[in-house]
């Protein structure tokens, strides 16, 4: 039993992040309507332009869980770095929302009838190599900030389109900006992607009871295997790396792509099994990717 002390929900300051954490809330609350909850905002190094940073929008939770200044850290999955931190356990993590990859363009721009040469914002490598490979006729620029923060900027006509997750769109209530959602045979997801994370400390035995209980377990098998991917291939955010799992019952199916960053050059496989060994999947489709050239596409990348 908790005892009067609310729990201390920690996440960042965003729009999205604090509408990512009212989901967990609303969960907790269905769980114990008699809990005690607290919202505490932690400005990351993330929040302050540093997306190049690997785990820039997570390091300052992290720090505030291990201090014990929060009990349990919102992340979204996709920003998790997948080295362990000591101390730390990933708790639960939510079902998850739409995966894919949204264009918002003005004029009415499809992604067919963006004119050559428009400028199309990103904010990975790992998004800019497969949209390359469709459409190299295109500029691509960087894009970084929040999520109004990168909308405002196509507003202000700095980009003729710009490609934004679709989860984050929805969650904000703003599906109705997108123009067009890229199927997964073109673009692959980031690992974790449209999956929300619960962290919590791994010796506070009672909160990672009560936050497990909102672990999304097909969810969970399938960002396993993404995460388990991505460890193995040993890529950061500057290689682009790619991967999706769905879990059917107790089957697991998972895709994972490795790609130059000029988008011209790319593996890509697929792998099958049972759910449980998700790690294993994960681990067995990136060495077959680096058997088939990947090593050298993630030489190449660093």
């Amino acid at each position: 039993m908790r005892g009067p002390r609310p729990l201390r929900v920690g996440t960042r300051g965003s729009a999205l992040a604090r509408a990512q954490t009212e989901q967990v809330l609303q969960r907790l609350r269905a769980l114990d309507p008699e809990l005690s909850l607290e919202i505490v905002i932690i400005r990351t190094s993330g929040d302050r332009g540093q997306r190049e940073v690997r785990g820039a929008f997570v390091k300052e939770l992290q720090h505030a869980l291990l201090k014990g200044e929060i009990d349990l850290a919102v992340h979204s999955l996709k920003d998790l770095p997948t080295d362990p931190v000591s101390g730390l356990r990933l708790a639960a993590v939510l079902e998850r929302e739409d995966p894919r990859e949204a264009l918002i363009a003005r004029n009415g721009w499809t992604w067919a009838t963006l004119p050559s040469g428009a400028r199309v914002g990103t904010g990975s490598p790992r998004r800019t190599a497969q949209l390359r490979a469709l459409r190299p006729d295109l500029v691509y620029l960087p894009l970084v900030g929040n999520v109004d923060t990168r909308l405002r900027r196509l507003e202000e006509g700095h980009y003729e389109a710009i490609v934004l997750a679709v989860a984050g769109l929805i969650r904000l209530g703003w599906g109705e900006k997108i123009a067009e959602i890229f199927p997964l045979e073109q673009v692959l997801p980031a690992p974790g992607q449209g999956a929300i994370a619960v962290e919590v400390r791994a010796d506070d035995a009672s909160t990672l009871a009560l936050v497990g209980r909102l672990n999304h377990l097909p969810t969970w098998w399938a960002v396993i295997a993404e995460r388990a991917f991505l460890r193995a291939l040993g890529g950061g955010c500057r290689v682009p790396i790619a991967a999706y799992a769905e879990v059917h019952g107790e089957r697991l199916t998972l895709e994972g792509r490795v790609m130059a960053l000029d988008g011209m050059r790319g593996v890509r496989g697929q792998i099958e099994g049972p759910a449980e060994a998700a790690e294993a999947l994960g681990e067995a489709l990136a060495e077959r990717i680096k058997a088939a050239d990947g090593s050298m596409l993630l030489e190449a990348g660093e």
